[in-house]
C-alpha cells in the first residue's frame, strides 16, 4: 500500500466531517450565540479566566490535548497492521472524539466553566458527581503518567533532545511577557521570535550534545522523572498567560508545522507501508500488545480517536479562555480532527519501517530474538540518526526514525537525517510537555473544587495555598507511577482509563441534551457511548485477567506490587464509571418518562 492513498482520502474525510457535521451540531444541538457573555468575561481575573485570540487558544487547546496518545498509539497498534489503526482512527474522530470534545467544551462554556465532575453533579445527582470527581482525579493521575513516561523514555540519556525541549521553557516565557504584558496583544512579533528561535535550539542542540557541556544534560529516566515533575509544578501554578498559554501557542507551530510537512513529505516521497494491513498478531500474542486486535486496538490508539482526557482541558483551562462561542467550534471540533491526522501520520511512518526493524526498536532484545525476524535497515538507520534506537520501546523512538527516514528521502536532505530525528524527538516532547502542564492544572482545579465543598477557601483558584497543595498533590502522583513503572504496563492502564473517562463526558453529554429536551439528537453522544463503554470495559477485564492479575501472583516478586496496583486501580474505575453509567441511565429515564423536568434552556455563564 502506498501512503499517498491514504493521506489524500483521509483529509477529504475530515473536511466534510467539519463542514457538515460539526454545522450540523453546533446549529441544531448547540445554537451557538456569541451574543452570550463567556466566563472569560463574566469572570475575568488576569490569572485563569483571561480571554484570548481564537488562533491563540486554538493553539493552547490542540498543545494541551495533543499529547503522546495520538503520536504513540498508533505507533504500538502497529502491531496489528495498517488497516485496524487507520478505520479507527478516521471513524472515531470524526463521529466520537471530536464530537465529545465540541459537546464538554459547549457545555463547561454555557456553565461558567466548570468541571465534567461539577457538571455531573447538577446534570445526573450529588451520588453520581461526586464518584465523577473520585473518577477524573484517578483518572487524570494516570493518564498524565501514562503521557509523561513516553517523553521520559524519548529523553533519557540524550543531551541534545534534553537540551532542545529545555530551550523552549524560556523562549515560551519571554514569549507570554511580550504578548501580554511589554507589548500587550502584539501576537505577531512574539510569533516571529519565537519560532525562530525554537528552529536555532534544535540546531544549537548537537554542538551543545558535543561540547563539554553535554554530559551535564545526559539524564537519567529518574532525572528527567523529577525534571518533568518540576516543570508539571511550574506550569500549573504560574499564570496561564506567563508559561501555559504561550508555550503551548509556541507549541502548536512545530505540530501543526511539523505534520504538514510531514504530509508534504509523504505525498512527494510516497513511501510504501512496509506492515501488512492485518498482521499475525489481530489473535492476540503480539510482542508490544498481548491482547487480541478486539478491544485492544481500541484502548491502545486511545487519543488519536478519542481521548477521555480532553474532557478535562475542554472543562478546565480552555472554556475559561473563550472569547465568544462562534470559538467553540473550530476549537472543539477542529482541534480533534487535526489530533486525528497527527495520529494518520504516526501510524504511516511507523508502518513505513521494515516490521524487522519496527519489533527491533519497539521490544527488547531478548524478546524481538524470539520472533525470528530479520533487521533489515535498522543498522543503517542507527548510524544515520547518531543514536540507539535498537530496544527502546515505548514507540517514541521508532516513530521518530519513522519520520526521519520520511523526511531525508526528500529532495537534498539525505545526509540531514540526525537533525531530522532530533527534531522528531523535540516535535514529540512538546506533544507531551504541553499537555503534562495543562492537565496539572486541570487536575489543581479539580481538586481544589472538590475539598473546596468541605473548606470554602480551598476552592478559590486564586488562593495560592490551595494551589500549592493541590498541585503538589498531583505532580506527586503522576511521578510515582512514571517513576516505578514501564510502558508496557502504564500505557495499557493509561488507555483503559483515558476510554472509561470519555465514556464519563459522553454520558454527561447525553444527560445535558436530555435535560435540555432535545432527546432526539441524544444519537450523537450516545451511539459512540455505547460502542466505547461496552469495548472499554471488555479490555479492561481482559487487561485484569490475562495481564495485571497474573503479575501479582506470579513468580517474579519484583512485579507483585505493580500487579496489584494496576489491578486495583483498573477494576476501581471500571467500577466508578459503571455506577456513573447506571445513574445517567436512570436520569435519562426519570426526564424522558416526565417524572423530572426538562430544562429547555441553559442558564447564561
Amino acid at each position: 500500500m502506498q501512503a499517498l492513498y491514504i493521506v489524500i482520502p483521509v483529509l477529504g474525510i475530515f473536511v466534510i466531517a467539519y463542514r457538515y457535521y460539526s454545522a450540523f451540531i453546533a446549529a441544531r444541538i448547540m445554537s451557538l450565540d456569541d451574543s452570550r457573555v463567556t466566563p472569560a468575561h463574566s469572570k475575568f481575573d488576569g490569572s485563569n479566566y483571561y480571554p484570548t485570540s481564537r488562533w491563540v487558544l486554538f493553539g493552547h487547546h490542540f498543545s494541551a490535548i495533543a499529547g503522546a496518545g495520538p503520536l504513540i498509539g498508533p505507533v504500538l497498534a502497529a502491531q496489528f497492521g495498517y488497516a485496524p489503526g487507520l478505520i479507527w482512527l478516521v471513524a472515531g474522530v470524526c463521529l466520537a472524539g471530536a464530537v465529545h470534545d465540541f459537546i464538554t467544551l459547549w457545555a463547561s462554556t454555557r456553565r461558567g466553566g466548570r468541571s465534567l465532575a461539577d457538571i455531573a453533579r447538577t446534570e445526573i445527582g450529588p451520588v453520581a458527581g461526586t464518584i465523577a470527581a473520585v473518577a477524573v482525579l484517578s483518572i487524570l493521575i494516570i493518564a498524565l503518567a501514562g503521557l509523561g513516561i513516553a517523553v521520559v523514555n524519548a529523553l533519557a540519556e540524550s543531551a541534545w533532545s534534553t537540551f532542545t525541549i529545555g530551550a523552549t521553557i524560556p523562549i515560551g516565557i519571554a514569549m507570554g511577557f511580550h504578548m501580554f504584558v511589554f507589548r500587550k496583544g502584539n501576537i505577531r512579533e512574539a510569533t516571529i521570535v519565537g519560532v525562530f528561535l525554537m528552529i536555532f535550539a534544535v540546531l544549537l542542540g548537537r554542538p551543545f550534545a558535543n561540547s563539554s557541556a553535554g554530559p551535564y544534560l545526559v539524564l537519567s529516566r529518574h532525572q528527567i522523572t523529577a525534571a518533568l515533575a518540576m516543570y508539571g509544578f511550574a506550569g500549573s501554578v504560574l499564570p496561564v498567560w506567563m508559561l501555559l498559554t504561550p508555550r503551548g501557542y509556541l507549541s502548536t507551530f512545530m505540530k501543526i508545522g511539523t505534520i504538514v510537512f510531514l504530509a508534504i513529505g509523504v505525498i512527494v516521497v510516497n513511501p510504501t507501508l512496509q506492515a501488512p494491513a492485518f498482521s499475525s498478531f489481530v489473535g492476540g500474542g503480539g510482542p508490544i500488545i498481548p491482547g487480541p486486535l478486539y478491544p485492544f486496538v481500541f484502548i491502545t490508539i486511545a487519543c488519536g480517536a478519542i481521548s477521555g482526557f480532553h474532557s478535562l482541558i475542554s472543562s478546565g483551562t480552555t472554556p475559561k479562555m473563550i472569547d465568544k462561542e462562534s470559538d467553540i467550534r473550530p476549537i472543539g471540533y477542529g482541534a480533534m480532527l487535526c489530533e486525528g491526522f497527527v495520529g494518520v501520520m504516526a501510524l504511516i511512518a511507523a508502518t513505513a519501517l521494515h516490521p524487522g526493524d519496527y519489533f527491533a526498536i519497539n521490544t527488547s532484545a531478548s524478546v524481538f530474538q524470539g520472533l525470528g525476524m530479520p533487521a533489515v535497515n535498522l543498522a543503517a538507520l542507527q548510524t544515520a540518526v547518531g543514536e540507539n534506537v535498537v530496544a527502546r520501546p515505548g514507540g517514541a523512538v521508532s516513530l521518530a526514525v519513522g519520520m526521519a527516514q520520511i523526511f531525508s528521502g526528500l529532495p537534498g536532505m539525505r545526509g540531514l537525517m540526525a537533525y531530522w530525528y532530533h527534531f522528531a524527538i523535540m516535535f514529540e516532547a512538546l506533544f507531551i510537555l504541553t499537555t503534562i502542564d495543562a492537565g496539572t492544572r486541570v487536575g489543581r482545579f479539580l481538586l481544589q473544587e472538590f475539598i473546596g465543598r468541605a473548606w470554602k477557601p480551598f476552592g478559590r483558584p486564586d488562593w495560592l495555598p490551595g494551589s500549592l497543595i493541590s498541585t503538589s498533590l498531583m505532580v506527586l502522583g503522576w511521578a510515582y507511577f512514571i517513576w516505578t513503572g514501564s510502558i508496557n504496563t502504564i500505557w495499557p492502564m493509561f488507555g483503559i482509563a483515558n476510554q472509561l473517562l470519555a465514556a464519563v463526558a459522553l454520558a454527561v453529554g447525553t444527560t445535558i441534551l436530555i435535560n435540555m429536551g432535545r432527546a432526539k439528537y441524544a444519537w450523537v453522544t450516545l451511539a459512540p457511548l455505547c460502542f466505547l463503554s461496552v469495548t472499554t470495559l471488555t479490555a479492561g477485564y481482559m487487561s485484569v485477567r490475562d495481564n495485571f492479575w497474573p503479575m501479582a501472583v506470579g513468580p517474579n516478586p519484583e512485579l507483585h506490587v505493580q500487579g496489584y496496583v494496576d489491578s486495583i486501580c483498573t477494576s476501581f474505575l471500571m467500577v466508578l464509571c459503571v455506577i456513573i453509567l447506571v445513574s445517567a441511565a436512570r436520569r435519562w429515564m426519570l426526564v424522558m418518562t416526565g417524572r423530572e423536568p426538562v430544562v429547555l434552556e441553559l442558564a447564561k455563564a
